[in-house]
């Protein structure tokens, strides 16, 4: 099984160093005959307004019991483990090539504070994941007004009470 964990909102480190990272990974792999993490689906994540976003996984060939969607303290895994499946060798079940990958396969995103999964879809190969970030009022930014000098002292005076 493969494991890769990425974040929801891609940084630019992400960017410079996938390119040496693909690299290393493949040398690796080779090395110990694992499967390269390259092996893991592909995605896309897209900001769909304001507050929500779009994840789009390729997964051709997955049945949606296959396929599981998890959130954990911050984290958004989706997983795809196969059913047992009786297939003898290639060459009798009539494949000449099999590049689609069939291993499982475990997706683990970081997911930012009060982001959460609204739905999933399978359709055509693509597991699409809606997440929607609701930050309550509480922590949503608030504008001070400021007042001029005088008219905040004049604010502050306290009233005297008078004796009759």
């Amino acid at each position: 099984m493969t494991v890769r964990n990425f974040s929801l909102i891609p940084s630019l480190s992400d960017a410079l160093f996938s390119d040496r990272f693909n690299r290393m990974d493949r040398f690796f792999s080779q090395l110990t005959g694992d499967t390269p993490v390259a092996a893991t689906p592909a995605y896309d994540i897209r900001r769909v307004d304001k507050d929500r976003y779009a994840l789009a996984v390729s997964v051709p060939g997955w049945k949606e019991s296959e396929l599981s969607i998890e959130t954990v303290g911050g984290q958004l895994t989706i997983s795809g483990k196969r059913e047992e499946q009786k297939e003898t060798e290639s060459a009798e079940n009539g494949w000449l090539h099999r590049g689609i990958s069939r291993a499982d396969f475990r997706l683990s995103y970081t997911v930012p504070e009060h982001v959460k999964v609204t739905g999933a879809k399978l359709q055509d190969g693509i597991l699409a994941v809606d997440l929607y970030q609701e930050i309550p009022e509480s922590e949503k930014p608030r504008r001070i007004p400021i007042t001029h000098g005088q008219q905040a002292i004049e604010s502050q005076q306290a009233i005297e009470h008078q004796s009759a």
